[in-house]
């Protein structure tokens, strides 16, 4: 894993009203939702968090298949597009929540199934979230996480707002297992062709790693 230390927070209110454009992003949404229905039963009994939902690529195809979906953000701008469409679309079993764990807030509520997509490497200490991760599953609770492999810092045209390169899964599973998650898996879930700074087009692959919460913890 290489750790880049941005002090910068990435203007994702900016961004938002036009982030669903890019049929890259939707595209690896799909490949991702994909893999965590082909590693997880998802089931009507389910309540799951989608933290760092963004605009709900993601949370909304999930949405069928489960319960009810809360997905939660830093970027108010995110959760106003992503509350559009739950209001268009009349949907009863989504709902959005702001949290800013960068400032010291918690997350509540207990889950059968946490999400999270392409948000890890934006989090400075990934430490203490998946120790929250641990407090709010439920009993034999399921975590999905979705991100980078190593990247070298080429992925994003600008690396405002990031602080890993990318994670090695080896780092990853230790991380889960520290946090106190067992039966931990890792695959492929996605590759993502882009432009690379250095010149033609490189290939980034994004890795889905699954966990249990251990009953000893």
């Amino acid at each position: 894993m290489v750790k880049q230390m941005n002090k910068g927070k990435k203007d994702f209110d900016r961004e938002s009203s036009s982030w669903d454009d890019n049929p890259g992003r939707v595209r690896l949404a799909d490949d991702i939702a994909r893999a965590i229905s082909e590693e997880v039963v998802l089931s009507p009994n389910m309540d799951v968090l989608d933290f760092g939902c963004g605009t709900g690529l993601l949370t909304l195809k999930l949405q069928p298949f489960v319960r009810s979906v809360i997905g939660v953000d830093s970027s108010q701008g995110m959760l106003d597009v992503l509350r559009a469409k739950i209001e268009r679309n009349s949907l009863r079993n989504v709902r959005t929540r702001y949290l800013d764990i960068g400032q010291g807030e918690i997350l509540e509520g207990s889950y059968d199934l946490i999400v999270s997509s392409m948000t890890f490497h934006h989090i400075r200490e990934i430490g203490p979230l998946l120790e929250q991760f641990r407090k709010v599953s439920a009993p034999a609770g399921l975590l999905c996480i979705a991100d980078l492999d190593p990247d070298d810092g080429q992925f994003h045209s600008s690396n405002e707002g990031v602080f890993h390169f990318g994670f090695d899964r080896e780092f990853m599973r230790q991380a889960l297992t520290d946090a106190g998650f067992g039966e931990i898996r890792d695959r492929t879930a996605a590759e993502v062709v882009k432009p690379s700074a250095r010149g033609g087009t490189r290939l980034f692959s994004v890795f889905l790693m699954t966990g249990r919460r251990s009953p000893s913890r």
